[in-house]
């Protein structure tokens, strides 16, 4: 079990219903806290129950396991946030997996930048999400909101996980139609993908058995040799926090805010190269009031939640 972090900041609102769990269902995992009292008691992980990224028998046997570790007793809310959350029928879609294992309790499901925003300790603003996909959401004190990117992988996700780990083949397959050595990028997918020829990508990147989140996890090759001083790999960092924070601006733009913009996500949360091109992108944009992360999203539940109410 992960350590619940009883110190989370969270709202002291009487409002917020005694027993709340919260879910932040990503590309790769789904995180749940049960909070009781506005306090989290407990705090686990499963595979993703994401419908857009796993079958939903898969979906609903990683949410039977979770709910089997912080369910139990009774539920007065469950409020999820999940990537690909586009329309009602989506959300629909995630709660009616939820629902069997909390019954009685009301059930919202949410686009997952909502969650980041709040877990932010802001109201207004736009939220950044790096990790497998990408995502700009954010709304101002008007109640208005705004939506850039999020489209998946296929359309989108610039600046993603996927999209460093498919650059990174890319990159690989050019040095070997030109005939030259692999470089320590090439050096590194390979080893990380457990092939030996750059040619040998191909029919795997193609095959059935990877996927975008199996991509996405390629994409520690370009942080690691980005960090070893790798000017390809670190090119491709500045990229994708430009790339990310051209999200977040066209955002900025619609809800005519001056900021905070949050990053989080994996990637957001944890590589500083691609923080400082996230900064610098908005910077040239006016936008100066940036802030990382520093909690994960699903702490945000609770300041949702004394929102609504």
């Amino acid at each position: 079990m992960e350590t619940a972090d009883s110190a989370t900041p969270r709202p002291d609102d009487a409002s917020v219903p005694a027993t709340v769990i919260g879910l932040d269902i990503g590309g790769t995992k789904t995180r749940g806290v049960r909070f009781e009292d506005g306090k989290p008691v407990r705090d686990e992980s499963t595979g993703s129950s994401n419908v857009q990224n796993v079958s939903r028998e898969v979906a609903a046997a990683n949410l039977a396991e979770l709910f089997a570790m912080i369910g139990g007793g009774h539920v007065d809310r469950v409020l999820a946030g999940a990537g690909g959350i586009d329309t009602d029928a989506d959300a629909r879609a995630l709660a009616d997996l939820i629902e069997p294992h909390v019954p009685g309790a009301e059930v919202t499901v949410v686009h997952d930048s909502r969650l980041l925003l709040a877990a932010g300790r802001a109201n207004t603003g736009v939220a950044v999400i790096a990790g497998t996909g990408s995502a700009a959401w954010g709304k101002n004190a008007d109640g208005e909101e705004a939506r850039a990117g999020g489209w998946g992988f296929l359309l989108g996700d610039e600046g993603s996980g996927y999209w460093l780990g498919r650059e990174a083949v890319r990159h690989s397959l050019r040095r070997m139609n030109k005939g030259l050595e692999p470089d320590g990028l090439t050096v590194a997918l390979l080893e990380s993908c457990g092939v030996d020829d750059p040619n040998r990508l191909i029919s795997l990147f193609h095959s059935e058995d990877t996927d975008r989140r199996y991509w996405a996890q390629r994409a520690a090759a370009v942080v690691e040799t980005a960090r070893e001083g790798l000017e390809i790999s670190r090119l491709l960092l500045d990229q994708a926090g430009r790339d990310l924070a051209e999200l977040a601006a066209q955002a900025v733009r619609q809800l005519g805010l001056h900021g905070p913009v949050i990053l989080g996500g994996g990637l957001g949360m944890n590589v500083e190269p691609l923080q400082s091109a996230f900064r610098a992108g908005l910077a040239a944009h006016g936008i100066t009031d940036v802030r990382v992360l520093d909690q994960e999203p699903v702490f945000g539940v609770l300041q949702i939640l004394a929102e609504q109410a």
